[in-house]
């Protein structure tokens, strides 16, 4: 317990003497602004924008739904890509967030996050190709719809699992986080266990159609709240972290 305290003491004293260091109030902050940008730009393109776009087993309907309103996918895009660069921000945010608690542990969270924060654009290529799609089909007269539905929702379907597939990281990294967490002086523990649970509800839901096609688990989709929770302590209670003891004003 003494080597834990004495290691956190001098992490704290190195970011206080260096003039550069971002503190942890600004880190605070700027992760929970990340987060909040993330909870308006996610939900508009995965619940407001797709669902009223793409048709499930029915591509050549989805395919008529994106080309009468192409101008709203491609904000949907917009707002997957604001969130995606978002994830990068919130990465390094809250690696200095925690850095005092475990340097080496916090670094190994945040590696998580920027592994599934990859893998999710590397999934956006799949909408971009969508966008190729739309213009070829804009340009010319005499595309085969009957292909062109085919190839928009193949791509579609791409992005879904392959970024799903990066959700697996995403668990990882919330469960590591609330470790963190669990683990400061400075954050209520009690955030730690909601960001357990939460990363739990994302690991389950990732592995679900591999692993448990058959099994029940729809709670796991509800335990995304501790993040939420966590973002409102970031904005109203971050910026008012003590630098010198790691205690709350």
């Amino acid at each position: 317990m003494t080597t834990y305290t004495a290691k956190a003491s001098q992490a704290r004293t190195k970011t206080i003497s260096n003039p550069n260091a971002t503190s942890l109030r600004t880190a605070a902050l700027i992760a929970g602004l990340a987060l909040l940008t993330m909870a308006i730009a996610a939900p508009f393109a995965e619940l407001f924008v797709f669902p009223r776009l793409i048709v499930q087993e029915d591509a050549v309907q989805t395919a008529r739904n994106i080309l009468a309103n192409q101008t709203l996918f491609r904000a949907a895009l917009v707002g997957y890509l604001i969130t995606f660069l978002c994830d990068l921000v919130a990465a390094w945010a809250l690696y200095v967030l925690l850095k005092p608690v475990n340097e080496n542990l916090s670094l190994f969270t945040a590696w998580f996050r920027l592994v599934y924060t990859v893998i999710a654009i590397v999934a956006f290529l799949n909408l971009v190709t969508v966008v190729r799609l739309l213009n070829a089909s804009n340009s010319s007269s005499g595309f085969d719809p009957g292909q062109f539905a085919a190839q928009v929702m193949s791509s579609l379907e791409a992005f879904r699992s392959n970024w799903y597939f990066g959700l697996l990281f995403f668990g990882i990294h919330l469960g590591l986080l609330g470790v963190l967490v669990l683990r400061s002086t400075y954050i209520p523990r009690l955030l730690g266990i909601l960001l357990i649970m939460a990363g739990f509800g994302y690991l389950i839901n990732a592995l679900k159609p591999v692993l448990l096609p058959d099994i029940n688990i729809d709670f796991a989709q509800y335990t995304f709240y501790g993040e939420l929770i966590f973002m409102l302590w970031l904005l109203i209670r971050g910026p008012r972290i003590k630098e010198g003891n790691e205690e709350l004003i």
